[in-house]
């Protein structure tokens, strides 16, 4: 027992991360949503949508996240024709805007006291039981959440670690992949810090509410609780450019 983390790293060409999403506006935050990435780990290990008390207790792990690449805001102007309409007596047409993150790239890590429980679901996003994507079912991971236990040489999470979510955070390897990019912020003397959002204190300065922990996700009766997160940066260290640096490039 003991504070664990399990590291994951989040890329693809398009993610969303919605928790407003209402009508025909979908929105997504600039980093991963609680609900979201908890939904993911769920697809993972098979947990159905009608299991409640498992949802809470995934929900209970604490979440920290570090942007190792801004992503672009993008948007898309759906036009959807003979939609039926509720009355059902005819059609109609149904415009929407749907917003997502191109090419951005996360390191998520997730906190808990109970490392047999982190163990199992670093085994379930090796072999999931359902697919798994960022956001959207049309945004699958564009490589490994976390690298293999063979120790494969990938730029990817490391999984299991023995240390809080803050030291992970500080720490971890950085996952930016492109070779001329990594080159270019080593040669730099003044690198831009990396941003984080994390799990708080209510009461820690700075802290805000956001409505995305799930606690149930049956059909008709979503529900959702506040969580409390601070917005914060770690610098960008030599180290984290360097260490395994050969799997990122």
């Amino acid at each position: 027992m003991g504070t664990h983390s399990l590291a994951l790293c989040l890329d693809a060409p398009m993610q969303s991360w919605g928790s407003k999403s209402r009508g025909n506006i979908r929105d997504t935050g600039r980093e991963p949503s609680k609900s979201g990435v908890i939904g993911m780990l769920a697809a993972a290990l098979g947990v159905s949508r009608d299991d409640t008390d498992a949802l809470v207790e995934l929900s209970r792990l604490r979440m920290g996240t570090r942007v190792d690449r801004e992503g672009i805001l993008e948007r898309d102007y759906h036009v959807t024709l003979n939609v039926p309409t509720t009355a059902g007596g005819g059609h109609r047409t149904a415009l929407s805007n749907r917003y997502y993150l191109a090419d951005a790239v996360f390191l998520v890590v997730l906190e808990g006291d109970d490392d047999a429980q982190l163990a199992r679901i670093e085994a379930a996003l090796g072999a999931p039981v359902w697919p798994l994507f960022l956001g959207r079912r049309a945004f699958p991971p564009a490589r490994p959440l976390i690298q293999n236990s063979e120790g494969e040489q990938m730029c990817s999470g490391l999984g299991l670690m023995p240390q809080p979510m803050e030291a992970v955070l500080a720490n971890h390897p950085w996952l930016e992949d492109r070779p001329e990019v990594r080159e270019a912020e080593r040669r730099r003397t003044d690198r831009t810090p990396l941003r984080t959002v994390a799990d708080c204190d209510s009461r820690t300065p700075g802290a805000e509410l956001r409505l995305d922990v799930p606690l149930s996700f049956k059909p008709g009766d979503r529900r959702y609780a506040a969580r409390a997160v601070r917005t914060s940066a770690v610098p960008l260290t030599d180290e984290m450019i360097s260490v395994k640096e050969s799997a990122c490039t």
